[in-house]
């Protein structure tokens, strides 16, 4: 598709797409293809049902990937049932909503817009914008995309699994992406014998990161994983975008 077919309403569409996804595309026609509802579909405007199709695929891989190197203890089943609920329609609907989407999603006049546009519909343009970008920069780039809309879903599950056990998902974490294990070290500790209170930094190389506090050692040294880890991924998160 020819760009200069676009109206400057439509290139003002996808640029602020752009900037919505983090992630600015060579060439913009996949982008505007992704947002192109199929009641709007001309022979020169294709929708976006073959990049839904693409990027189902592709999502599916990326995070069967990523969940196979982050529940190292899980068996089949186990992740089976994880993959399931983070590319769920329910949560790749929340995704787009949250990315707000739905704004820049160009649907026909029998497409009510008077309420929001159901989950499928929504879950199918974030599958479809996965699609662009792997389309346009490679695996790499889908994956970041992935990972930086849909990670904190995958906590989310980590979490009623490993009862809010964030030492054992910052350490999953450092040691695939850093090959470091993270140490904890008391800062500050106060109080009586009977009513202590701690304070712990988390440590990973030489490098502190994050300080938790709690009545025992154990929640303060949760709360110094759980900060960490939050602080690990908004610099990922940033500098993915950056890369974008």
């Amino acid at each position: 598709m020819d760009l200069t077919q676009l109206s400057e309403p439509e290139l003002a569409r996808i640029r602020l797409c752009e900037e919505r996804i983090g992630y600015r595309f060579k060439d913009p026609s996949y982008l505007h293809q992704a947002l192109t509802h199929s009641s709007i579909k001309t022979p020169d405007h294709p929708s976006n049902e073959r990049l839904e199709f693409l990027g189902d695929s592709v999502l599916g891989l990326i995070m069967t990937e990523f969940l196979y190197n982050f529940f190292r203890s899980q068996d089949e089943g186990a992740l089976t049932q994880i993959k399931s609920v983070v590319v769920s329609t329910s949560v790749l609907a929340s995704e787009s909503q949250r990315l707000r989407l739905a704004e820049l999603y160009n649907v026909g006049k029998g497409v009510s817009r008077k309420q929001r546009l159901p989950p499928s519909l929504l879950a199918n343009v974030f599958e479809a914008v996965v699609a662009a970008i792997y389309k346009d920069g490679g695996l790499e780039q889908a994956r970041r995309f992935v990972l930086r809309n849909i990670y904190h879903h995958v906590l989310a599950v980590a979490n009623d699994r490993h009862m809010k056990n964030y030492k054992s998902l910052l350490q999953q974490y450092a040691q695939k992406e850093l090959n470091l294990t993270p140490t904890y070290r008391v800062t500050s500790e106060k109080g009586p014998d009977h009513q202590k209170y701690f304070e712990v930094v988390a440590v990973i190389g030489k490098k502190r990161y994050a300080v938790g506090s709690g009545r025992s050692k154990k929640d303060a040294e949760q709360t110094a994983a759980r900060r960490t880890l939050q602080q690990l991924m908004a610099a990922e998160n940033a500098e993915s975008i950056a890369i974008s």
